[in-house]
C-alpha cells in the first residue's frame, strides 16, 4: 500500500498557509462508496418482494417493514449520529458505523424468517445512522473554498442516484441467483464493499479528535425515535388492519412528540447545554425551508419508485431482473436532469431550477398517466411507459442536483455535525413515510386486482406533494449563500481569489 504523508505544521506562523491534506480526494471516494452502499440498501430490496413472499411468507405489511423499517431507524438516529461524531470524532464514528453496517448486512442475508429480517433491517438502519452523517462533516473538514463547492456538486447528485439505481442492482442480483443465494445476495454484496471501504478508510481518513465538551442530548434523541416510530408504525400497519382507532391516536401522538422535541431543544439551549439540533440552523430560511422541501420531495420520489417496482412485478408479472431494468429509465433520466442542472442551470438561475424540476416531474407524471390509460395489458412491455418515467426522472435529477447544494450552503462550519444529521434524517424519514403512504395507497387498489388504479392513485399523491414542494421553493432565497459567507470570511483585497487554507491533518495510518 502507498505510504501516507502530508505537509503539516502544527504551529504555523501568523498569516502562513499550509497545503491541504494530500489524500483528500481519496477521502471523497471512500465517503461516496460507503454512503452509496448505505443508500442503496434503502431501495435495493424493492424488487425482492415476490421472492421474500415465497421464501419467508412476507405479506404486504412485512414487505413495507423490511423496506421502511430500515429508513425509520436510519432517520430516527441520524441526528444523534451527527452529535456523536462531534463528541468522539467523525473518523471513529465513521469506522464504527461502517463496520456495524457491514455486519448487520450479513445478518440480514442469513435471516431465517420475516420477523428476524425486519429486526436485522432495523439494526442495519441504526448502523447507517452512525455512518451517514459523518460523511458531510469529513468533507467539510478536508475541503475548503472552490474545492468544497465542487465536492458538493459531486456529492449531492451521486447520493441521489445511489438510491435510484438500487432496484436495478437488486434485480440483477436476484435474477442472476448467484450461488443460489436469491434475495440474500442483495445484502451480501455489502460484505466485500464494506470490508474494502473499511481498510481504505482506516488507512487514509485523517485523524481529528472530537470535542469531549460536547454533551449528547439523550432525552432529545429518545423523543425523536419515539415520534418517528409513532408516525411510521400506523402508516405501515393501518391499511392491512383497516385503520383502527389506535393508528390515528399514534399519528396524533407523533405530532405531539415532535412539538415536545422542539420545545425541549429550545430549553436545552437556553440552559446552556448542547441540543441535538443547533438552534441557529432552523432560523436560516434556506435551511429550514429546504428541510421541508427535502421531506416532501423524497417522500414522493421514493414512494413512486416503490410503486413502479410493485406495479411491474405484481401487476405485470415481471421478474426481479426485468423490474430492476424497468427502473433504469428513471435512473437515466435522473442522471441527465442532474447533469443539466449542475452544469448549466443551478448557478445561472438559482432557485428557479428547483421550480423547473417539479414542473418537469408533473409533466412526466401526466405522460405516465396517459400511457397507463392506453395500455394493452396483453402485450405490455416496459417501453410502453419509458417516456413518462424518463421525463419524471429528469425533473427529479434537476431538483436533487440543486437542492442539496442550496440547503448545505446555509450551514456554517460550527454547525456541520448537527446540520448533517438533521438533513440526512429528514431525507430518510421522508423516504420512510413515502414507502408507507404510497405502499398503502397502491395495495388498497391492488388487493382488488386494479393495479393500474393503484398506480393512478399513487401519481395523484405524488402530484400533491410536488405542488406543495413547488410552493415551498418561493420561500427560499433566490441564490444560495456565497461560499465566503458560509465560512464567515471575506477574501483579502490584494488576492480576492485566494482560498483559505487550514493545517493539514494527521493521516489515520
Amino acid at each position: 500500500m502507498m505510504e501516507v504523508s502530508a505537509v503539516r505544521d502544527p504551529s504555523p506562523a501568523p498569516g502562513a498557509t499550509t497545503e491541504p491534506y494530500r489524500w483528500r480526494w481519496l477521502v471523497l471516494v471512500v465517503m461516496l462508496v460507503a454512503e452509496i452502499m448505505d443508500l442503496l440498501d434503502a431501495s435495493i430490496v424493492n424488487v425482492a418482494g415476490p421472492d421474500l413472499e415465497k421464501s419467508l411468507d412476507a405479506g404486504s405489511a412485512g414487505l413495507q417493514w423490511v423496506i421502511g423499517g430500515y429508513a425509520l431507524t436510519l432517520g430516527a438516529g441520524l441526528v444523534l449520529g451527527g452529535r456523536l461524531g462531534d463528541r468522539y470524532g467523525r473518523r471513529r464514528m465513521f469506522l464504527l458505523g461502517l463496520a456495524a453496517f457491514t455486519l448487520s448486512s450479513v445478518l440480514c442475508a442469513s435471516a431465517p424468517g420475516i420477523a428476524s429480517l425486519i429486526v436485522f433491517r432495523l439494526l442495519q438502519g441504526a448502523a447507517g445512522a452512525m455512518l451517514l452523517p459523518q460523511g458531510l462533516g469529513l468533507l467539510r473538514e478536508n475541503f475548503s473554498g472552490p474545492e468544497l463547492t465542487k465536492v458538493f456538486a459531486i456529492f449531492g447528485p451521486v447520493l441521489g442516484l445511489g438510491g435510484i439505481v438500487g432496484p436495478v442492482l437488486g434485480g440483477f442480483l436476484i435474477e442472476g441467483d448467484f450461488f443460489g443465494l436469491g434475495w440474500r445476495a442483495v445484502f451480501l454484496v455489502n460484505l466485500p464493499i464494506g470490508l474494502l471501504a473499511l481498510i481504505v478508510a482506516a488507512r487514509f481518513v485523517p485523524r481529528r479528535p472530537g470535542d469531549r465538551a460536547v454533551r449528547v442530548d439523550l432525552s432529545g434523541a429518545a423523543l425523536v425515535v419515539a415520534s418517528c416510530a409513532l408516525l411510521v408504525l400506523p402508516l405501515n400497519q393501518g391499511q392491512e388492519n383497516g385503520w383502527p382507532l389506535w393508528t390515528w391516536l399514534c399519528m396524533a401522538a407523533s405530532v405531539l412528540g415532535f412539538a415536545l422535541f422542539a420545545v425541549q431543544q429550545r430549553r436545552t439551549a437556553a440552559a446552556g447545554r448542547e441540543p441535538l439540533v443547533t438552534p441557529g440552523l432552523l432560523r436560516k430560511p434556506a435551511f429550514s425551508v429546504g428541510l421541508g422541501g427535502i421531506a416532501l420531495f423524497f417522500s414522493g420520489l421514493i414512494g413512486t419508485q416503490l410503486v413502479l417496482t410493485l406495479y411491474l412485478q405484481i401487476g405485470r408479472h415481471f421478474t426481479a431482473g426485468e423490474a430492476g431494468l424497468g427502473n433504469l429509465p428513471l435512473a437515466v433520466g435522473t442522471a441527465i436532469g442532474g447533469a443539466v442542472s449542475g452544469a448549466f442551470l443551478a448557478d445561472r438561475i438559482g432557485r428557479k431550477v428547483l421550480q423547473l424540476g417539479p414542473l418537469v416531474q408533473l409533466l412526466g407524471a401526466a405522460v405516465l398517466w396517459w400511457e397507463l390509460d392506453g395500455l394493452d395489458t396483453a402485450s405490455f412491455t416496459i417501453w410502453d411507459i419509458v417516456p413518462g418515467v424518463a421525463v419524471a426522472g429528469a425533473g427529479a435529477g434537476m431538483v436533487i442536483a440543486a437542492l442539496f447544494g442550496f440547503v448545505l450552503a446555509a450551514v456554517d462550519d460550527d454547525e456541520i455535525g448537527s446540520a448533517s444529521g438533521v438533513l440526512s434524517a429528514v431525507q430518510a424519514v421522508g423516504g420512510s413515510l413515502g414507502i408507507a403512504v404510497f405502499g398503502s395507497v397502491f395495495f388498497d387498489r391492488a388487493g382488488t386486482g386494479d393495479f393500474t388504479g393503484g398506480f393512478h392513485r399513487a401519481l395523484l399523491v405524488q402530484a400533491c406533494l410536488l405542488v406543495a414542494f413547488l410552493a415551498l421553493t418561493f420561500l427560499l432565497p433566490r441564490k444560495a449563500r456565497p461560499e465566503e459567507e458560509q465560512h464567515g470570511t471575506t477574501a483579502p483585497a490584494a488576492s480576492p481569489d485566494a482560498p483559505a487554507r487550514r493545517p493539514a491533518p494527521t493521516p489515520g495510518a
